[in-house]
């Protein structure tokens, strides 16, 4: 079976890859995959899935940065006054 052109992972859209995967497994789970060309669809979903984690941990990290500018800052501890009396 001749091997058709894939795309460069890095030119994938999240959801393209997801996708990828899914039909990658699916293959995998029905055994329509050649024995000749397992590692390759293994080495393959391995690549997509490592892109996945990559994108979904950089929009996690935005994501909470957002966030954090939406909370109230804290307040500052207010110095403390110079007297003599006890605070109390």
């Amino acid at each position: 079976m001749a091997e058709k052109k894939k795309t460069p992972v890095s030119k994938l859209s999240f959801s393209e890859a997801v996708s990828e995967v899914e039909s990658i497994v699916t293959r995998l789970e029905n055994e329509q995959t050649d024995v000749d060309e397992l590692a390759g669809e293994v080495k393959r979903a391995v690549e997509l899935i490592t892109a996945c984690r990559a994108r979904l941990e950089k929009t996690d990290g935005e994501v909470r940065e957002l966030v954090a500018q939406l909370e109230p800052p804290t307040p500052t501890e207010l110095p403390a006054e110079s007297s003599d009396e006890p605070p109390f």
